[in-house]
């Protein structure tokens, strides 16, 4: 479903700032699979995201989709078939507009022709019902503007927007990291529910350990621009978490130096 092969990436070639964030890093996931992934800081989470979504053309490698190389295709395109919440509650709405007006923007554009402020009784009453299962009463704020809903509520809503046109691939960029604990549980609960539903390729990057290693089927770790750690099955079903850092040291020679992955 999606096959990542050799991707390497450099930023700033020829400059004393030279980084490699990607060197040759392979990745398949099958259709429906839910992957977890973990790394240190620096390890290159979210600029493999970046390269999936488009935001910058590799160095080399390619990246195909349902069989299709994308590797070369713009961003815009992209973003019709790929599904991405970041950690920033504030991104991903457009804050002055209603929740009813953001979902409607995000679900039924496609299907309905161009979008327009006027929400028909039906699909208001559709929207409202997708609201609902949230469990946080804004089935009952459907007028309200986005800008006033508290950063778990609008993570919440912009986890509908990327979901409620199905898309192919999900990509979670530590989507419930700056919410409190509860909060960050409840984003993470409708998460599951959802991507089970309608069985959503998804790749979560967390700094969670417990969460990476029981959300989904699946836990990678990167470091240094590739994986050095591929769990699933068996061997992650029994993964304690100092098992898993003790194995991570071993692959990659040193430890994990994310305090904030560390103390989660």
């Amino acid at each position: 479903m999606l096959e990542i092969q050799n991707l390497r990436k450099t930023f700033l070639q020829g400059t004393p700032n030279e980084r490699r964030a990607l060197d040759g890093l392979s990745l398949h996931l099958e259709p429906g699979e839910f992957v977890t992934i973990l790394g240190s800081n620096g390890a290159g989470k979210s600029t493999l995201f970046a390269a999936i979504a488009g935001e910058f053309l590799p160095d080399s490698g390619t990246i195909e989709l349902d069989g299709k190389d994308i590797t070369y295709q713009k961003e815009h395109l992209r973003a019709r078939m790929i599904g991405r919440l970041f950690q920033d509650p504030l991104k991903g709405t457009a804050p002055d507009m209603t929740i009813e007006e953001n979902l409607a923007l995000a679900g039924l554009r496609g299907n309905r022709g161009p979008f327009s402020p006027a929400v028909g009784k039906k699909d208001a009453a559709w929207l409202r019902e997708q609201v609902a299962r949230l469990g946080m009463g804004l089935e009952d704020r459907m007028k309200t503007r986005v800008g006033l809903l508290s950063g778990g509520q609008r993570q919440a809503i912009t986890l509908l927007m990327s979901t409620l046109s199905v898309p192919r691939l999900l990509l979670l960029d530590e989507h419930t990291a700056a919410l409190d604990p509860v909060t960050a549980e409840q984003i993470l609960a409708v998460t599951r529910e959802i991507v089970a539903e309608h069985r959503i390729t998804t790749l979560m990057i967390t700094h969670n350990i417990t969460s990476a290693l029981s959300v989904g089927a699946r836990t990678i770790m990167l470091d240094r621009g590739r994986v050095v750690l591929d769990l699933s099955g068996s061997e992650r079903a029994a993964m304690t978490v100092p098992k898993l850092m003790e194995r991570y040291r071993q692959q990659s020679s040193h430890m994990l130096d994310s305090d904030r992955m560390l103390l989660s």
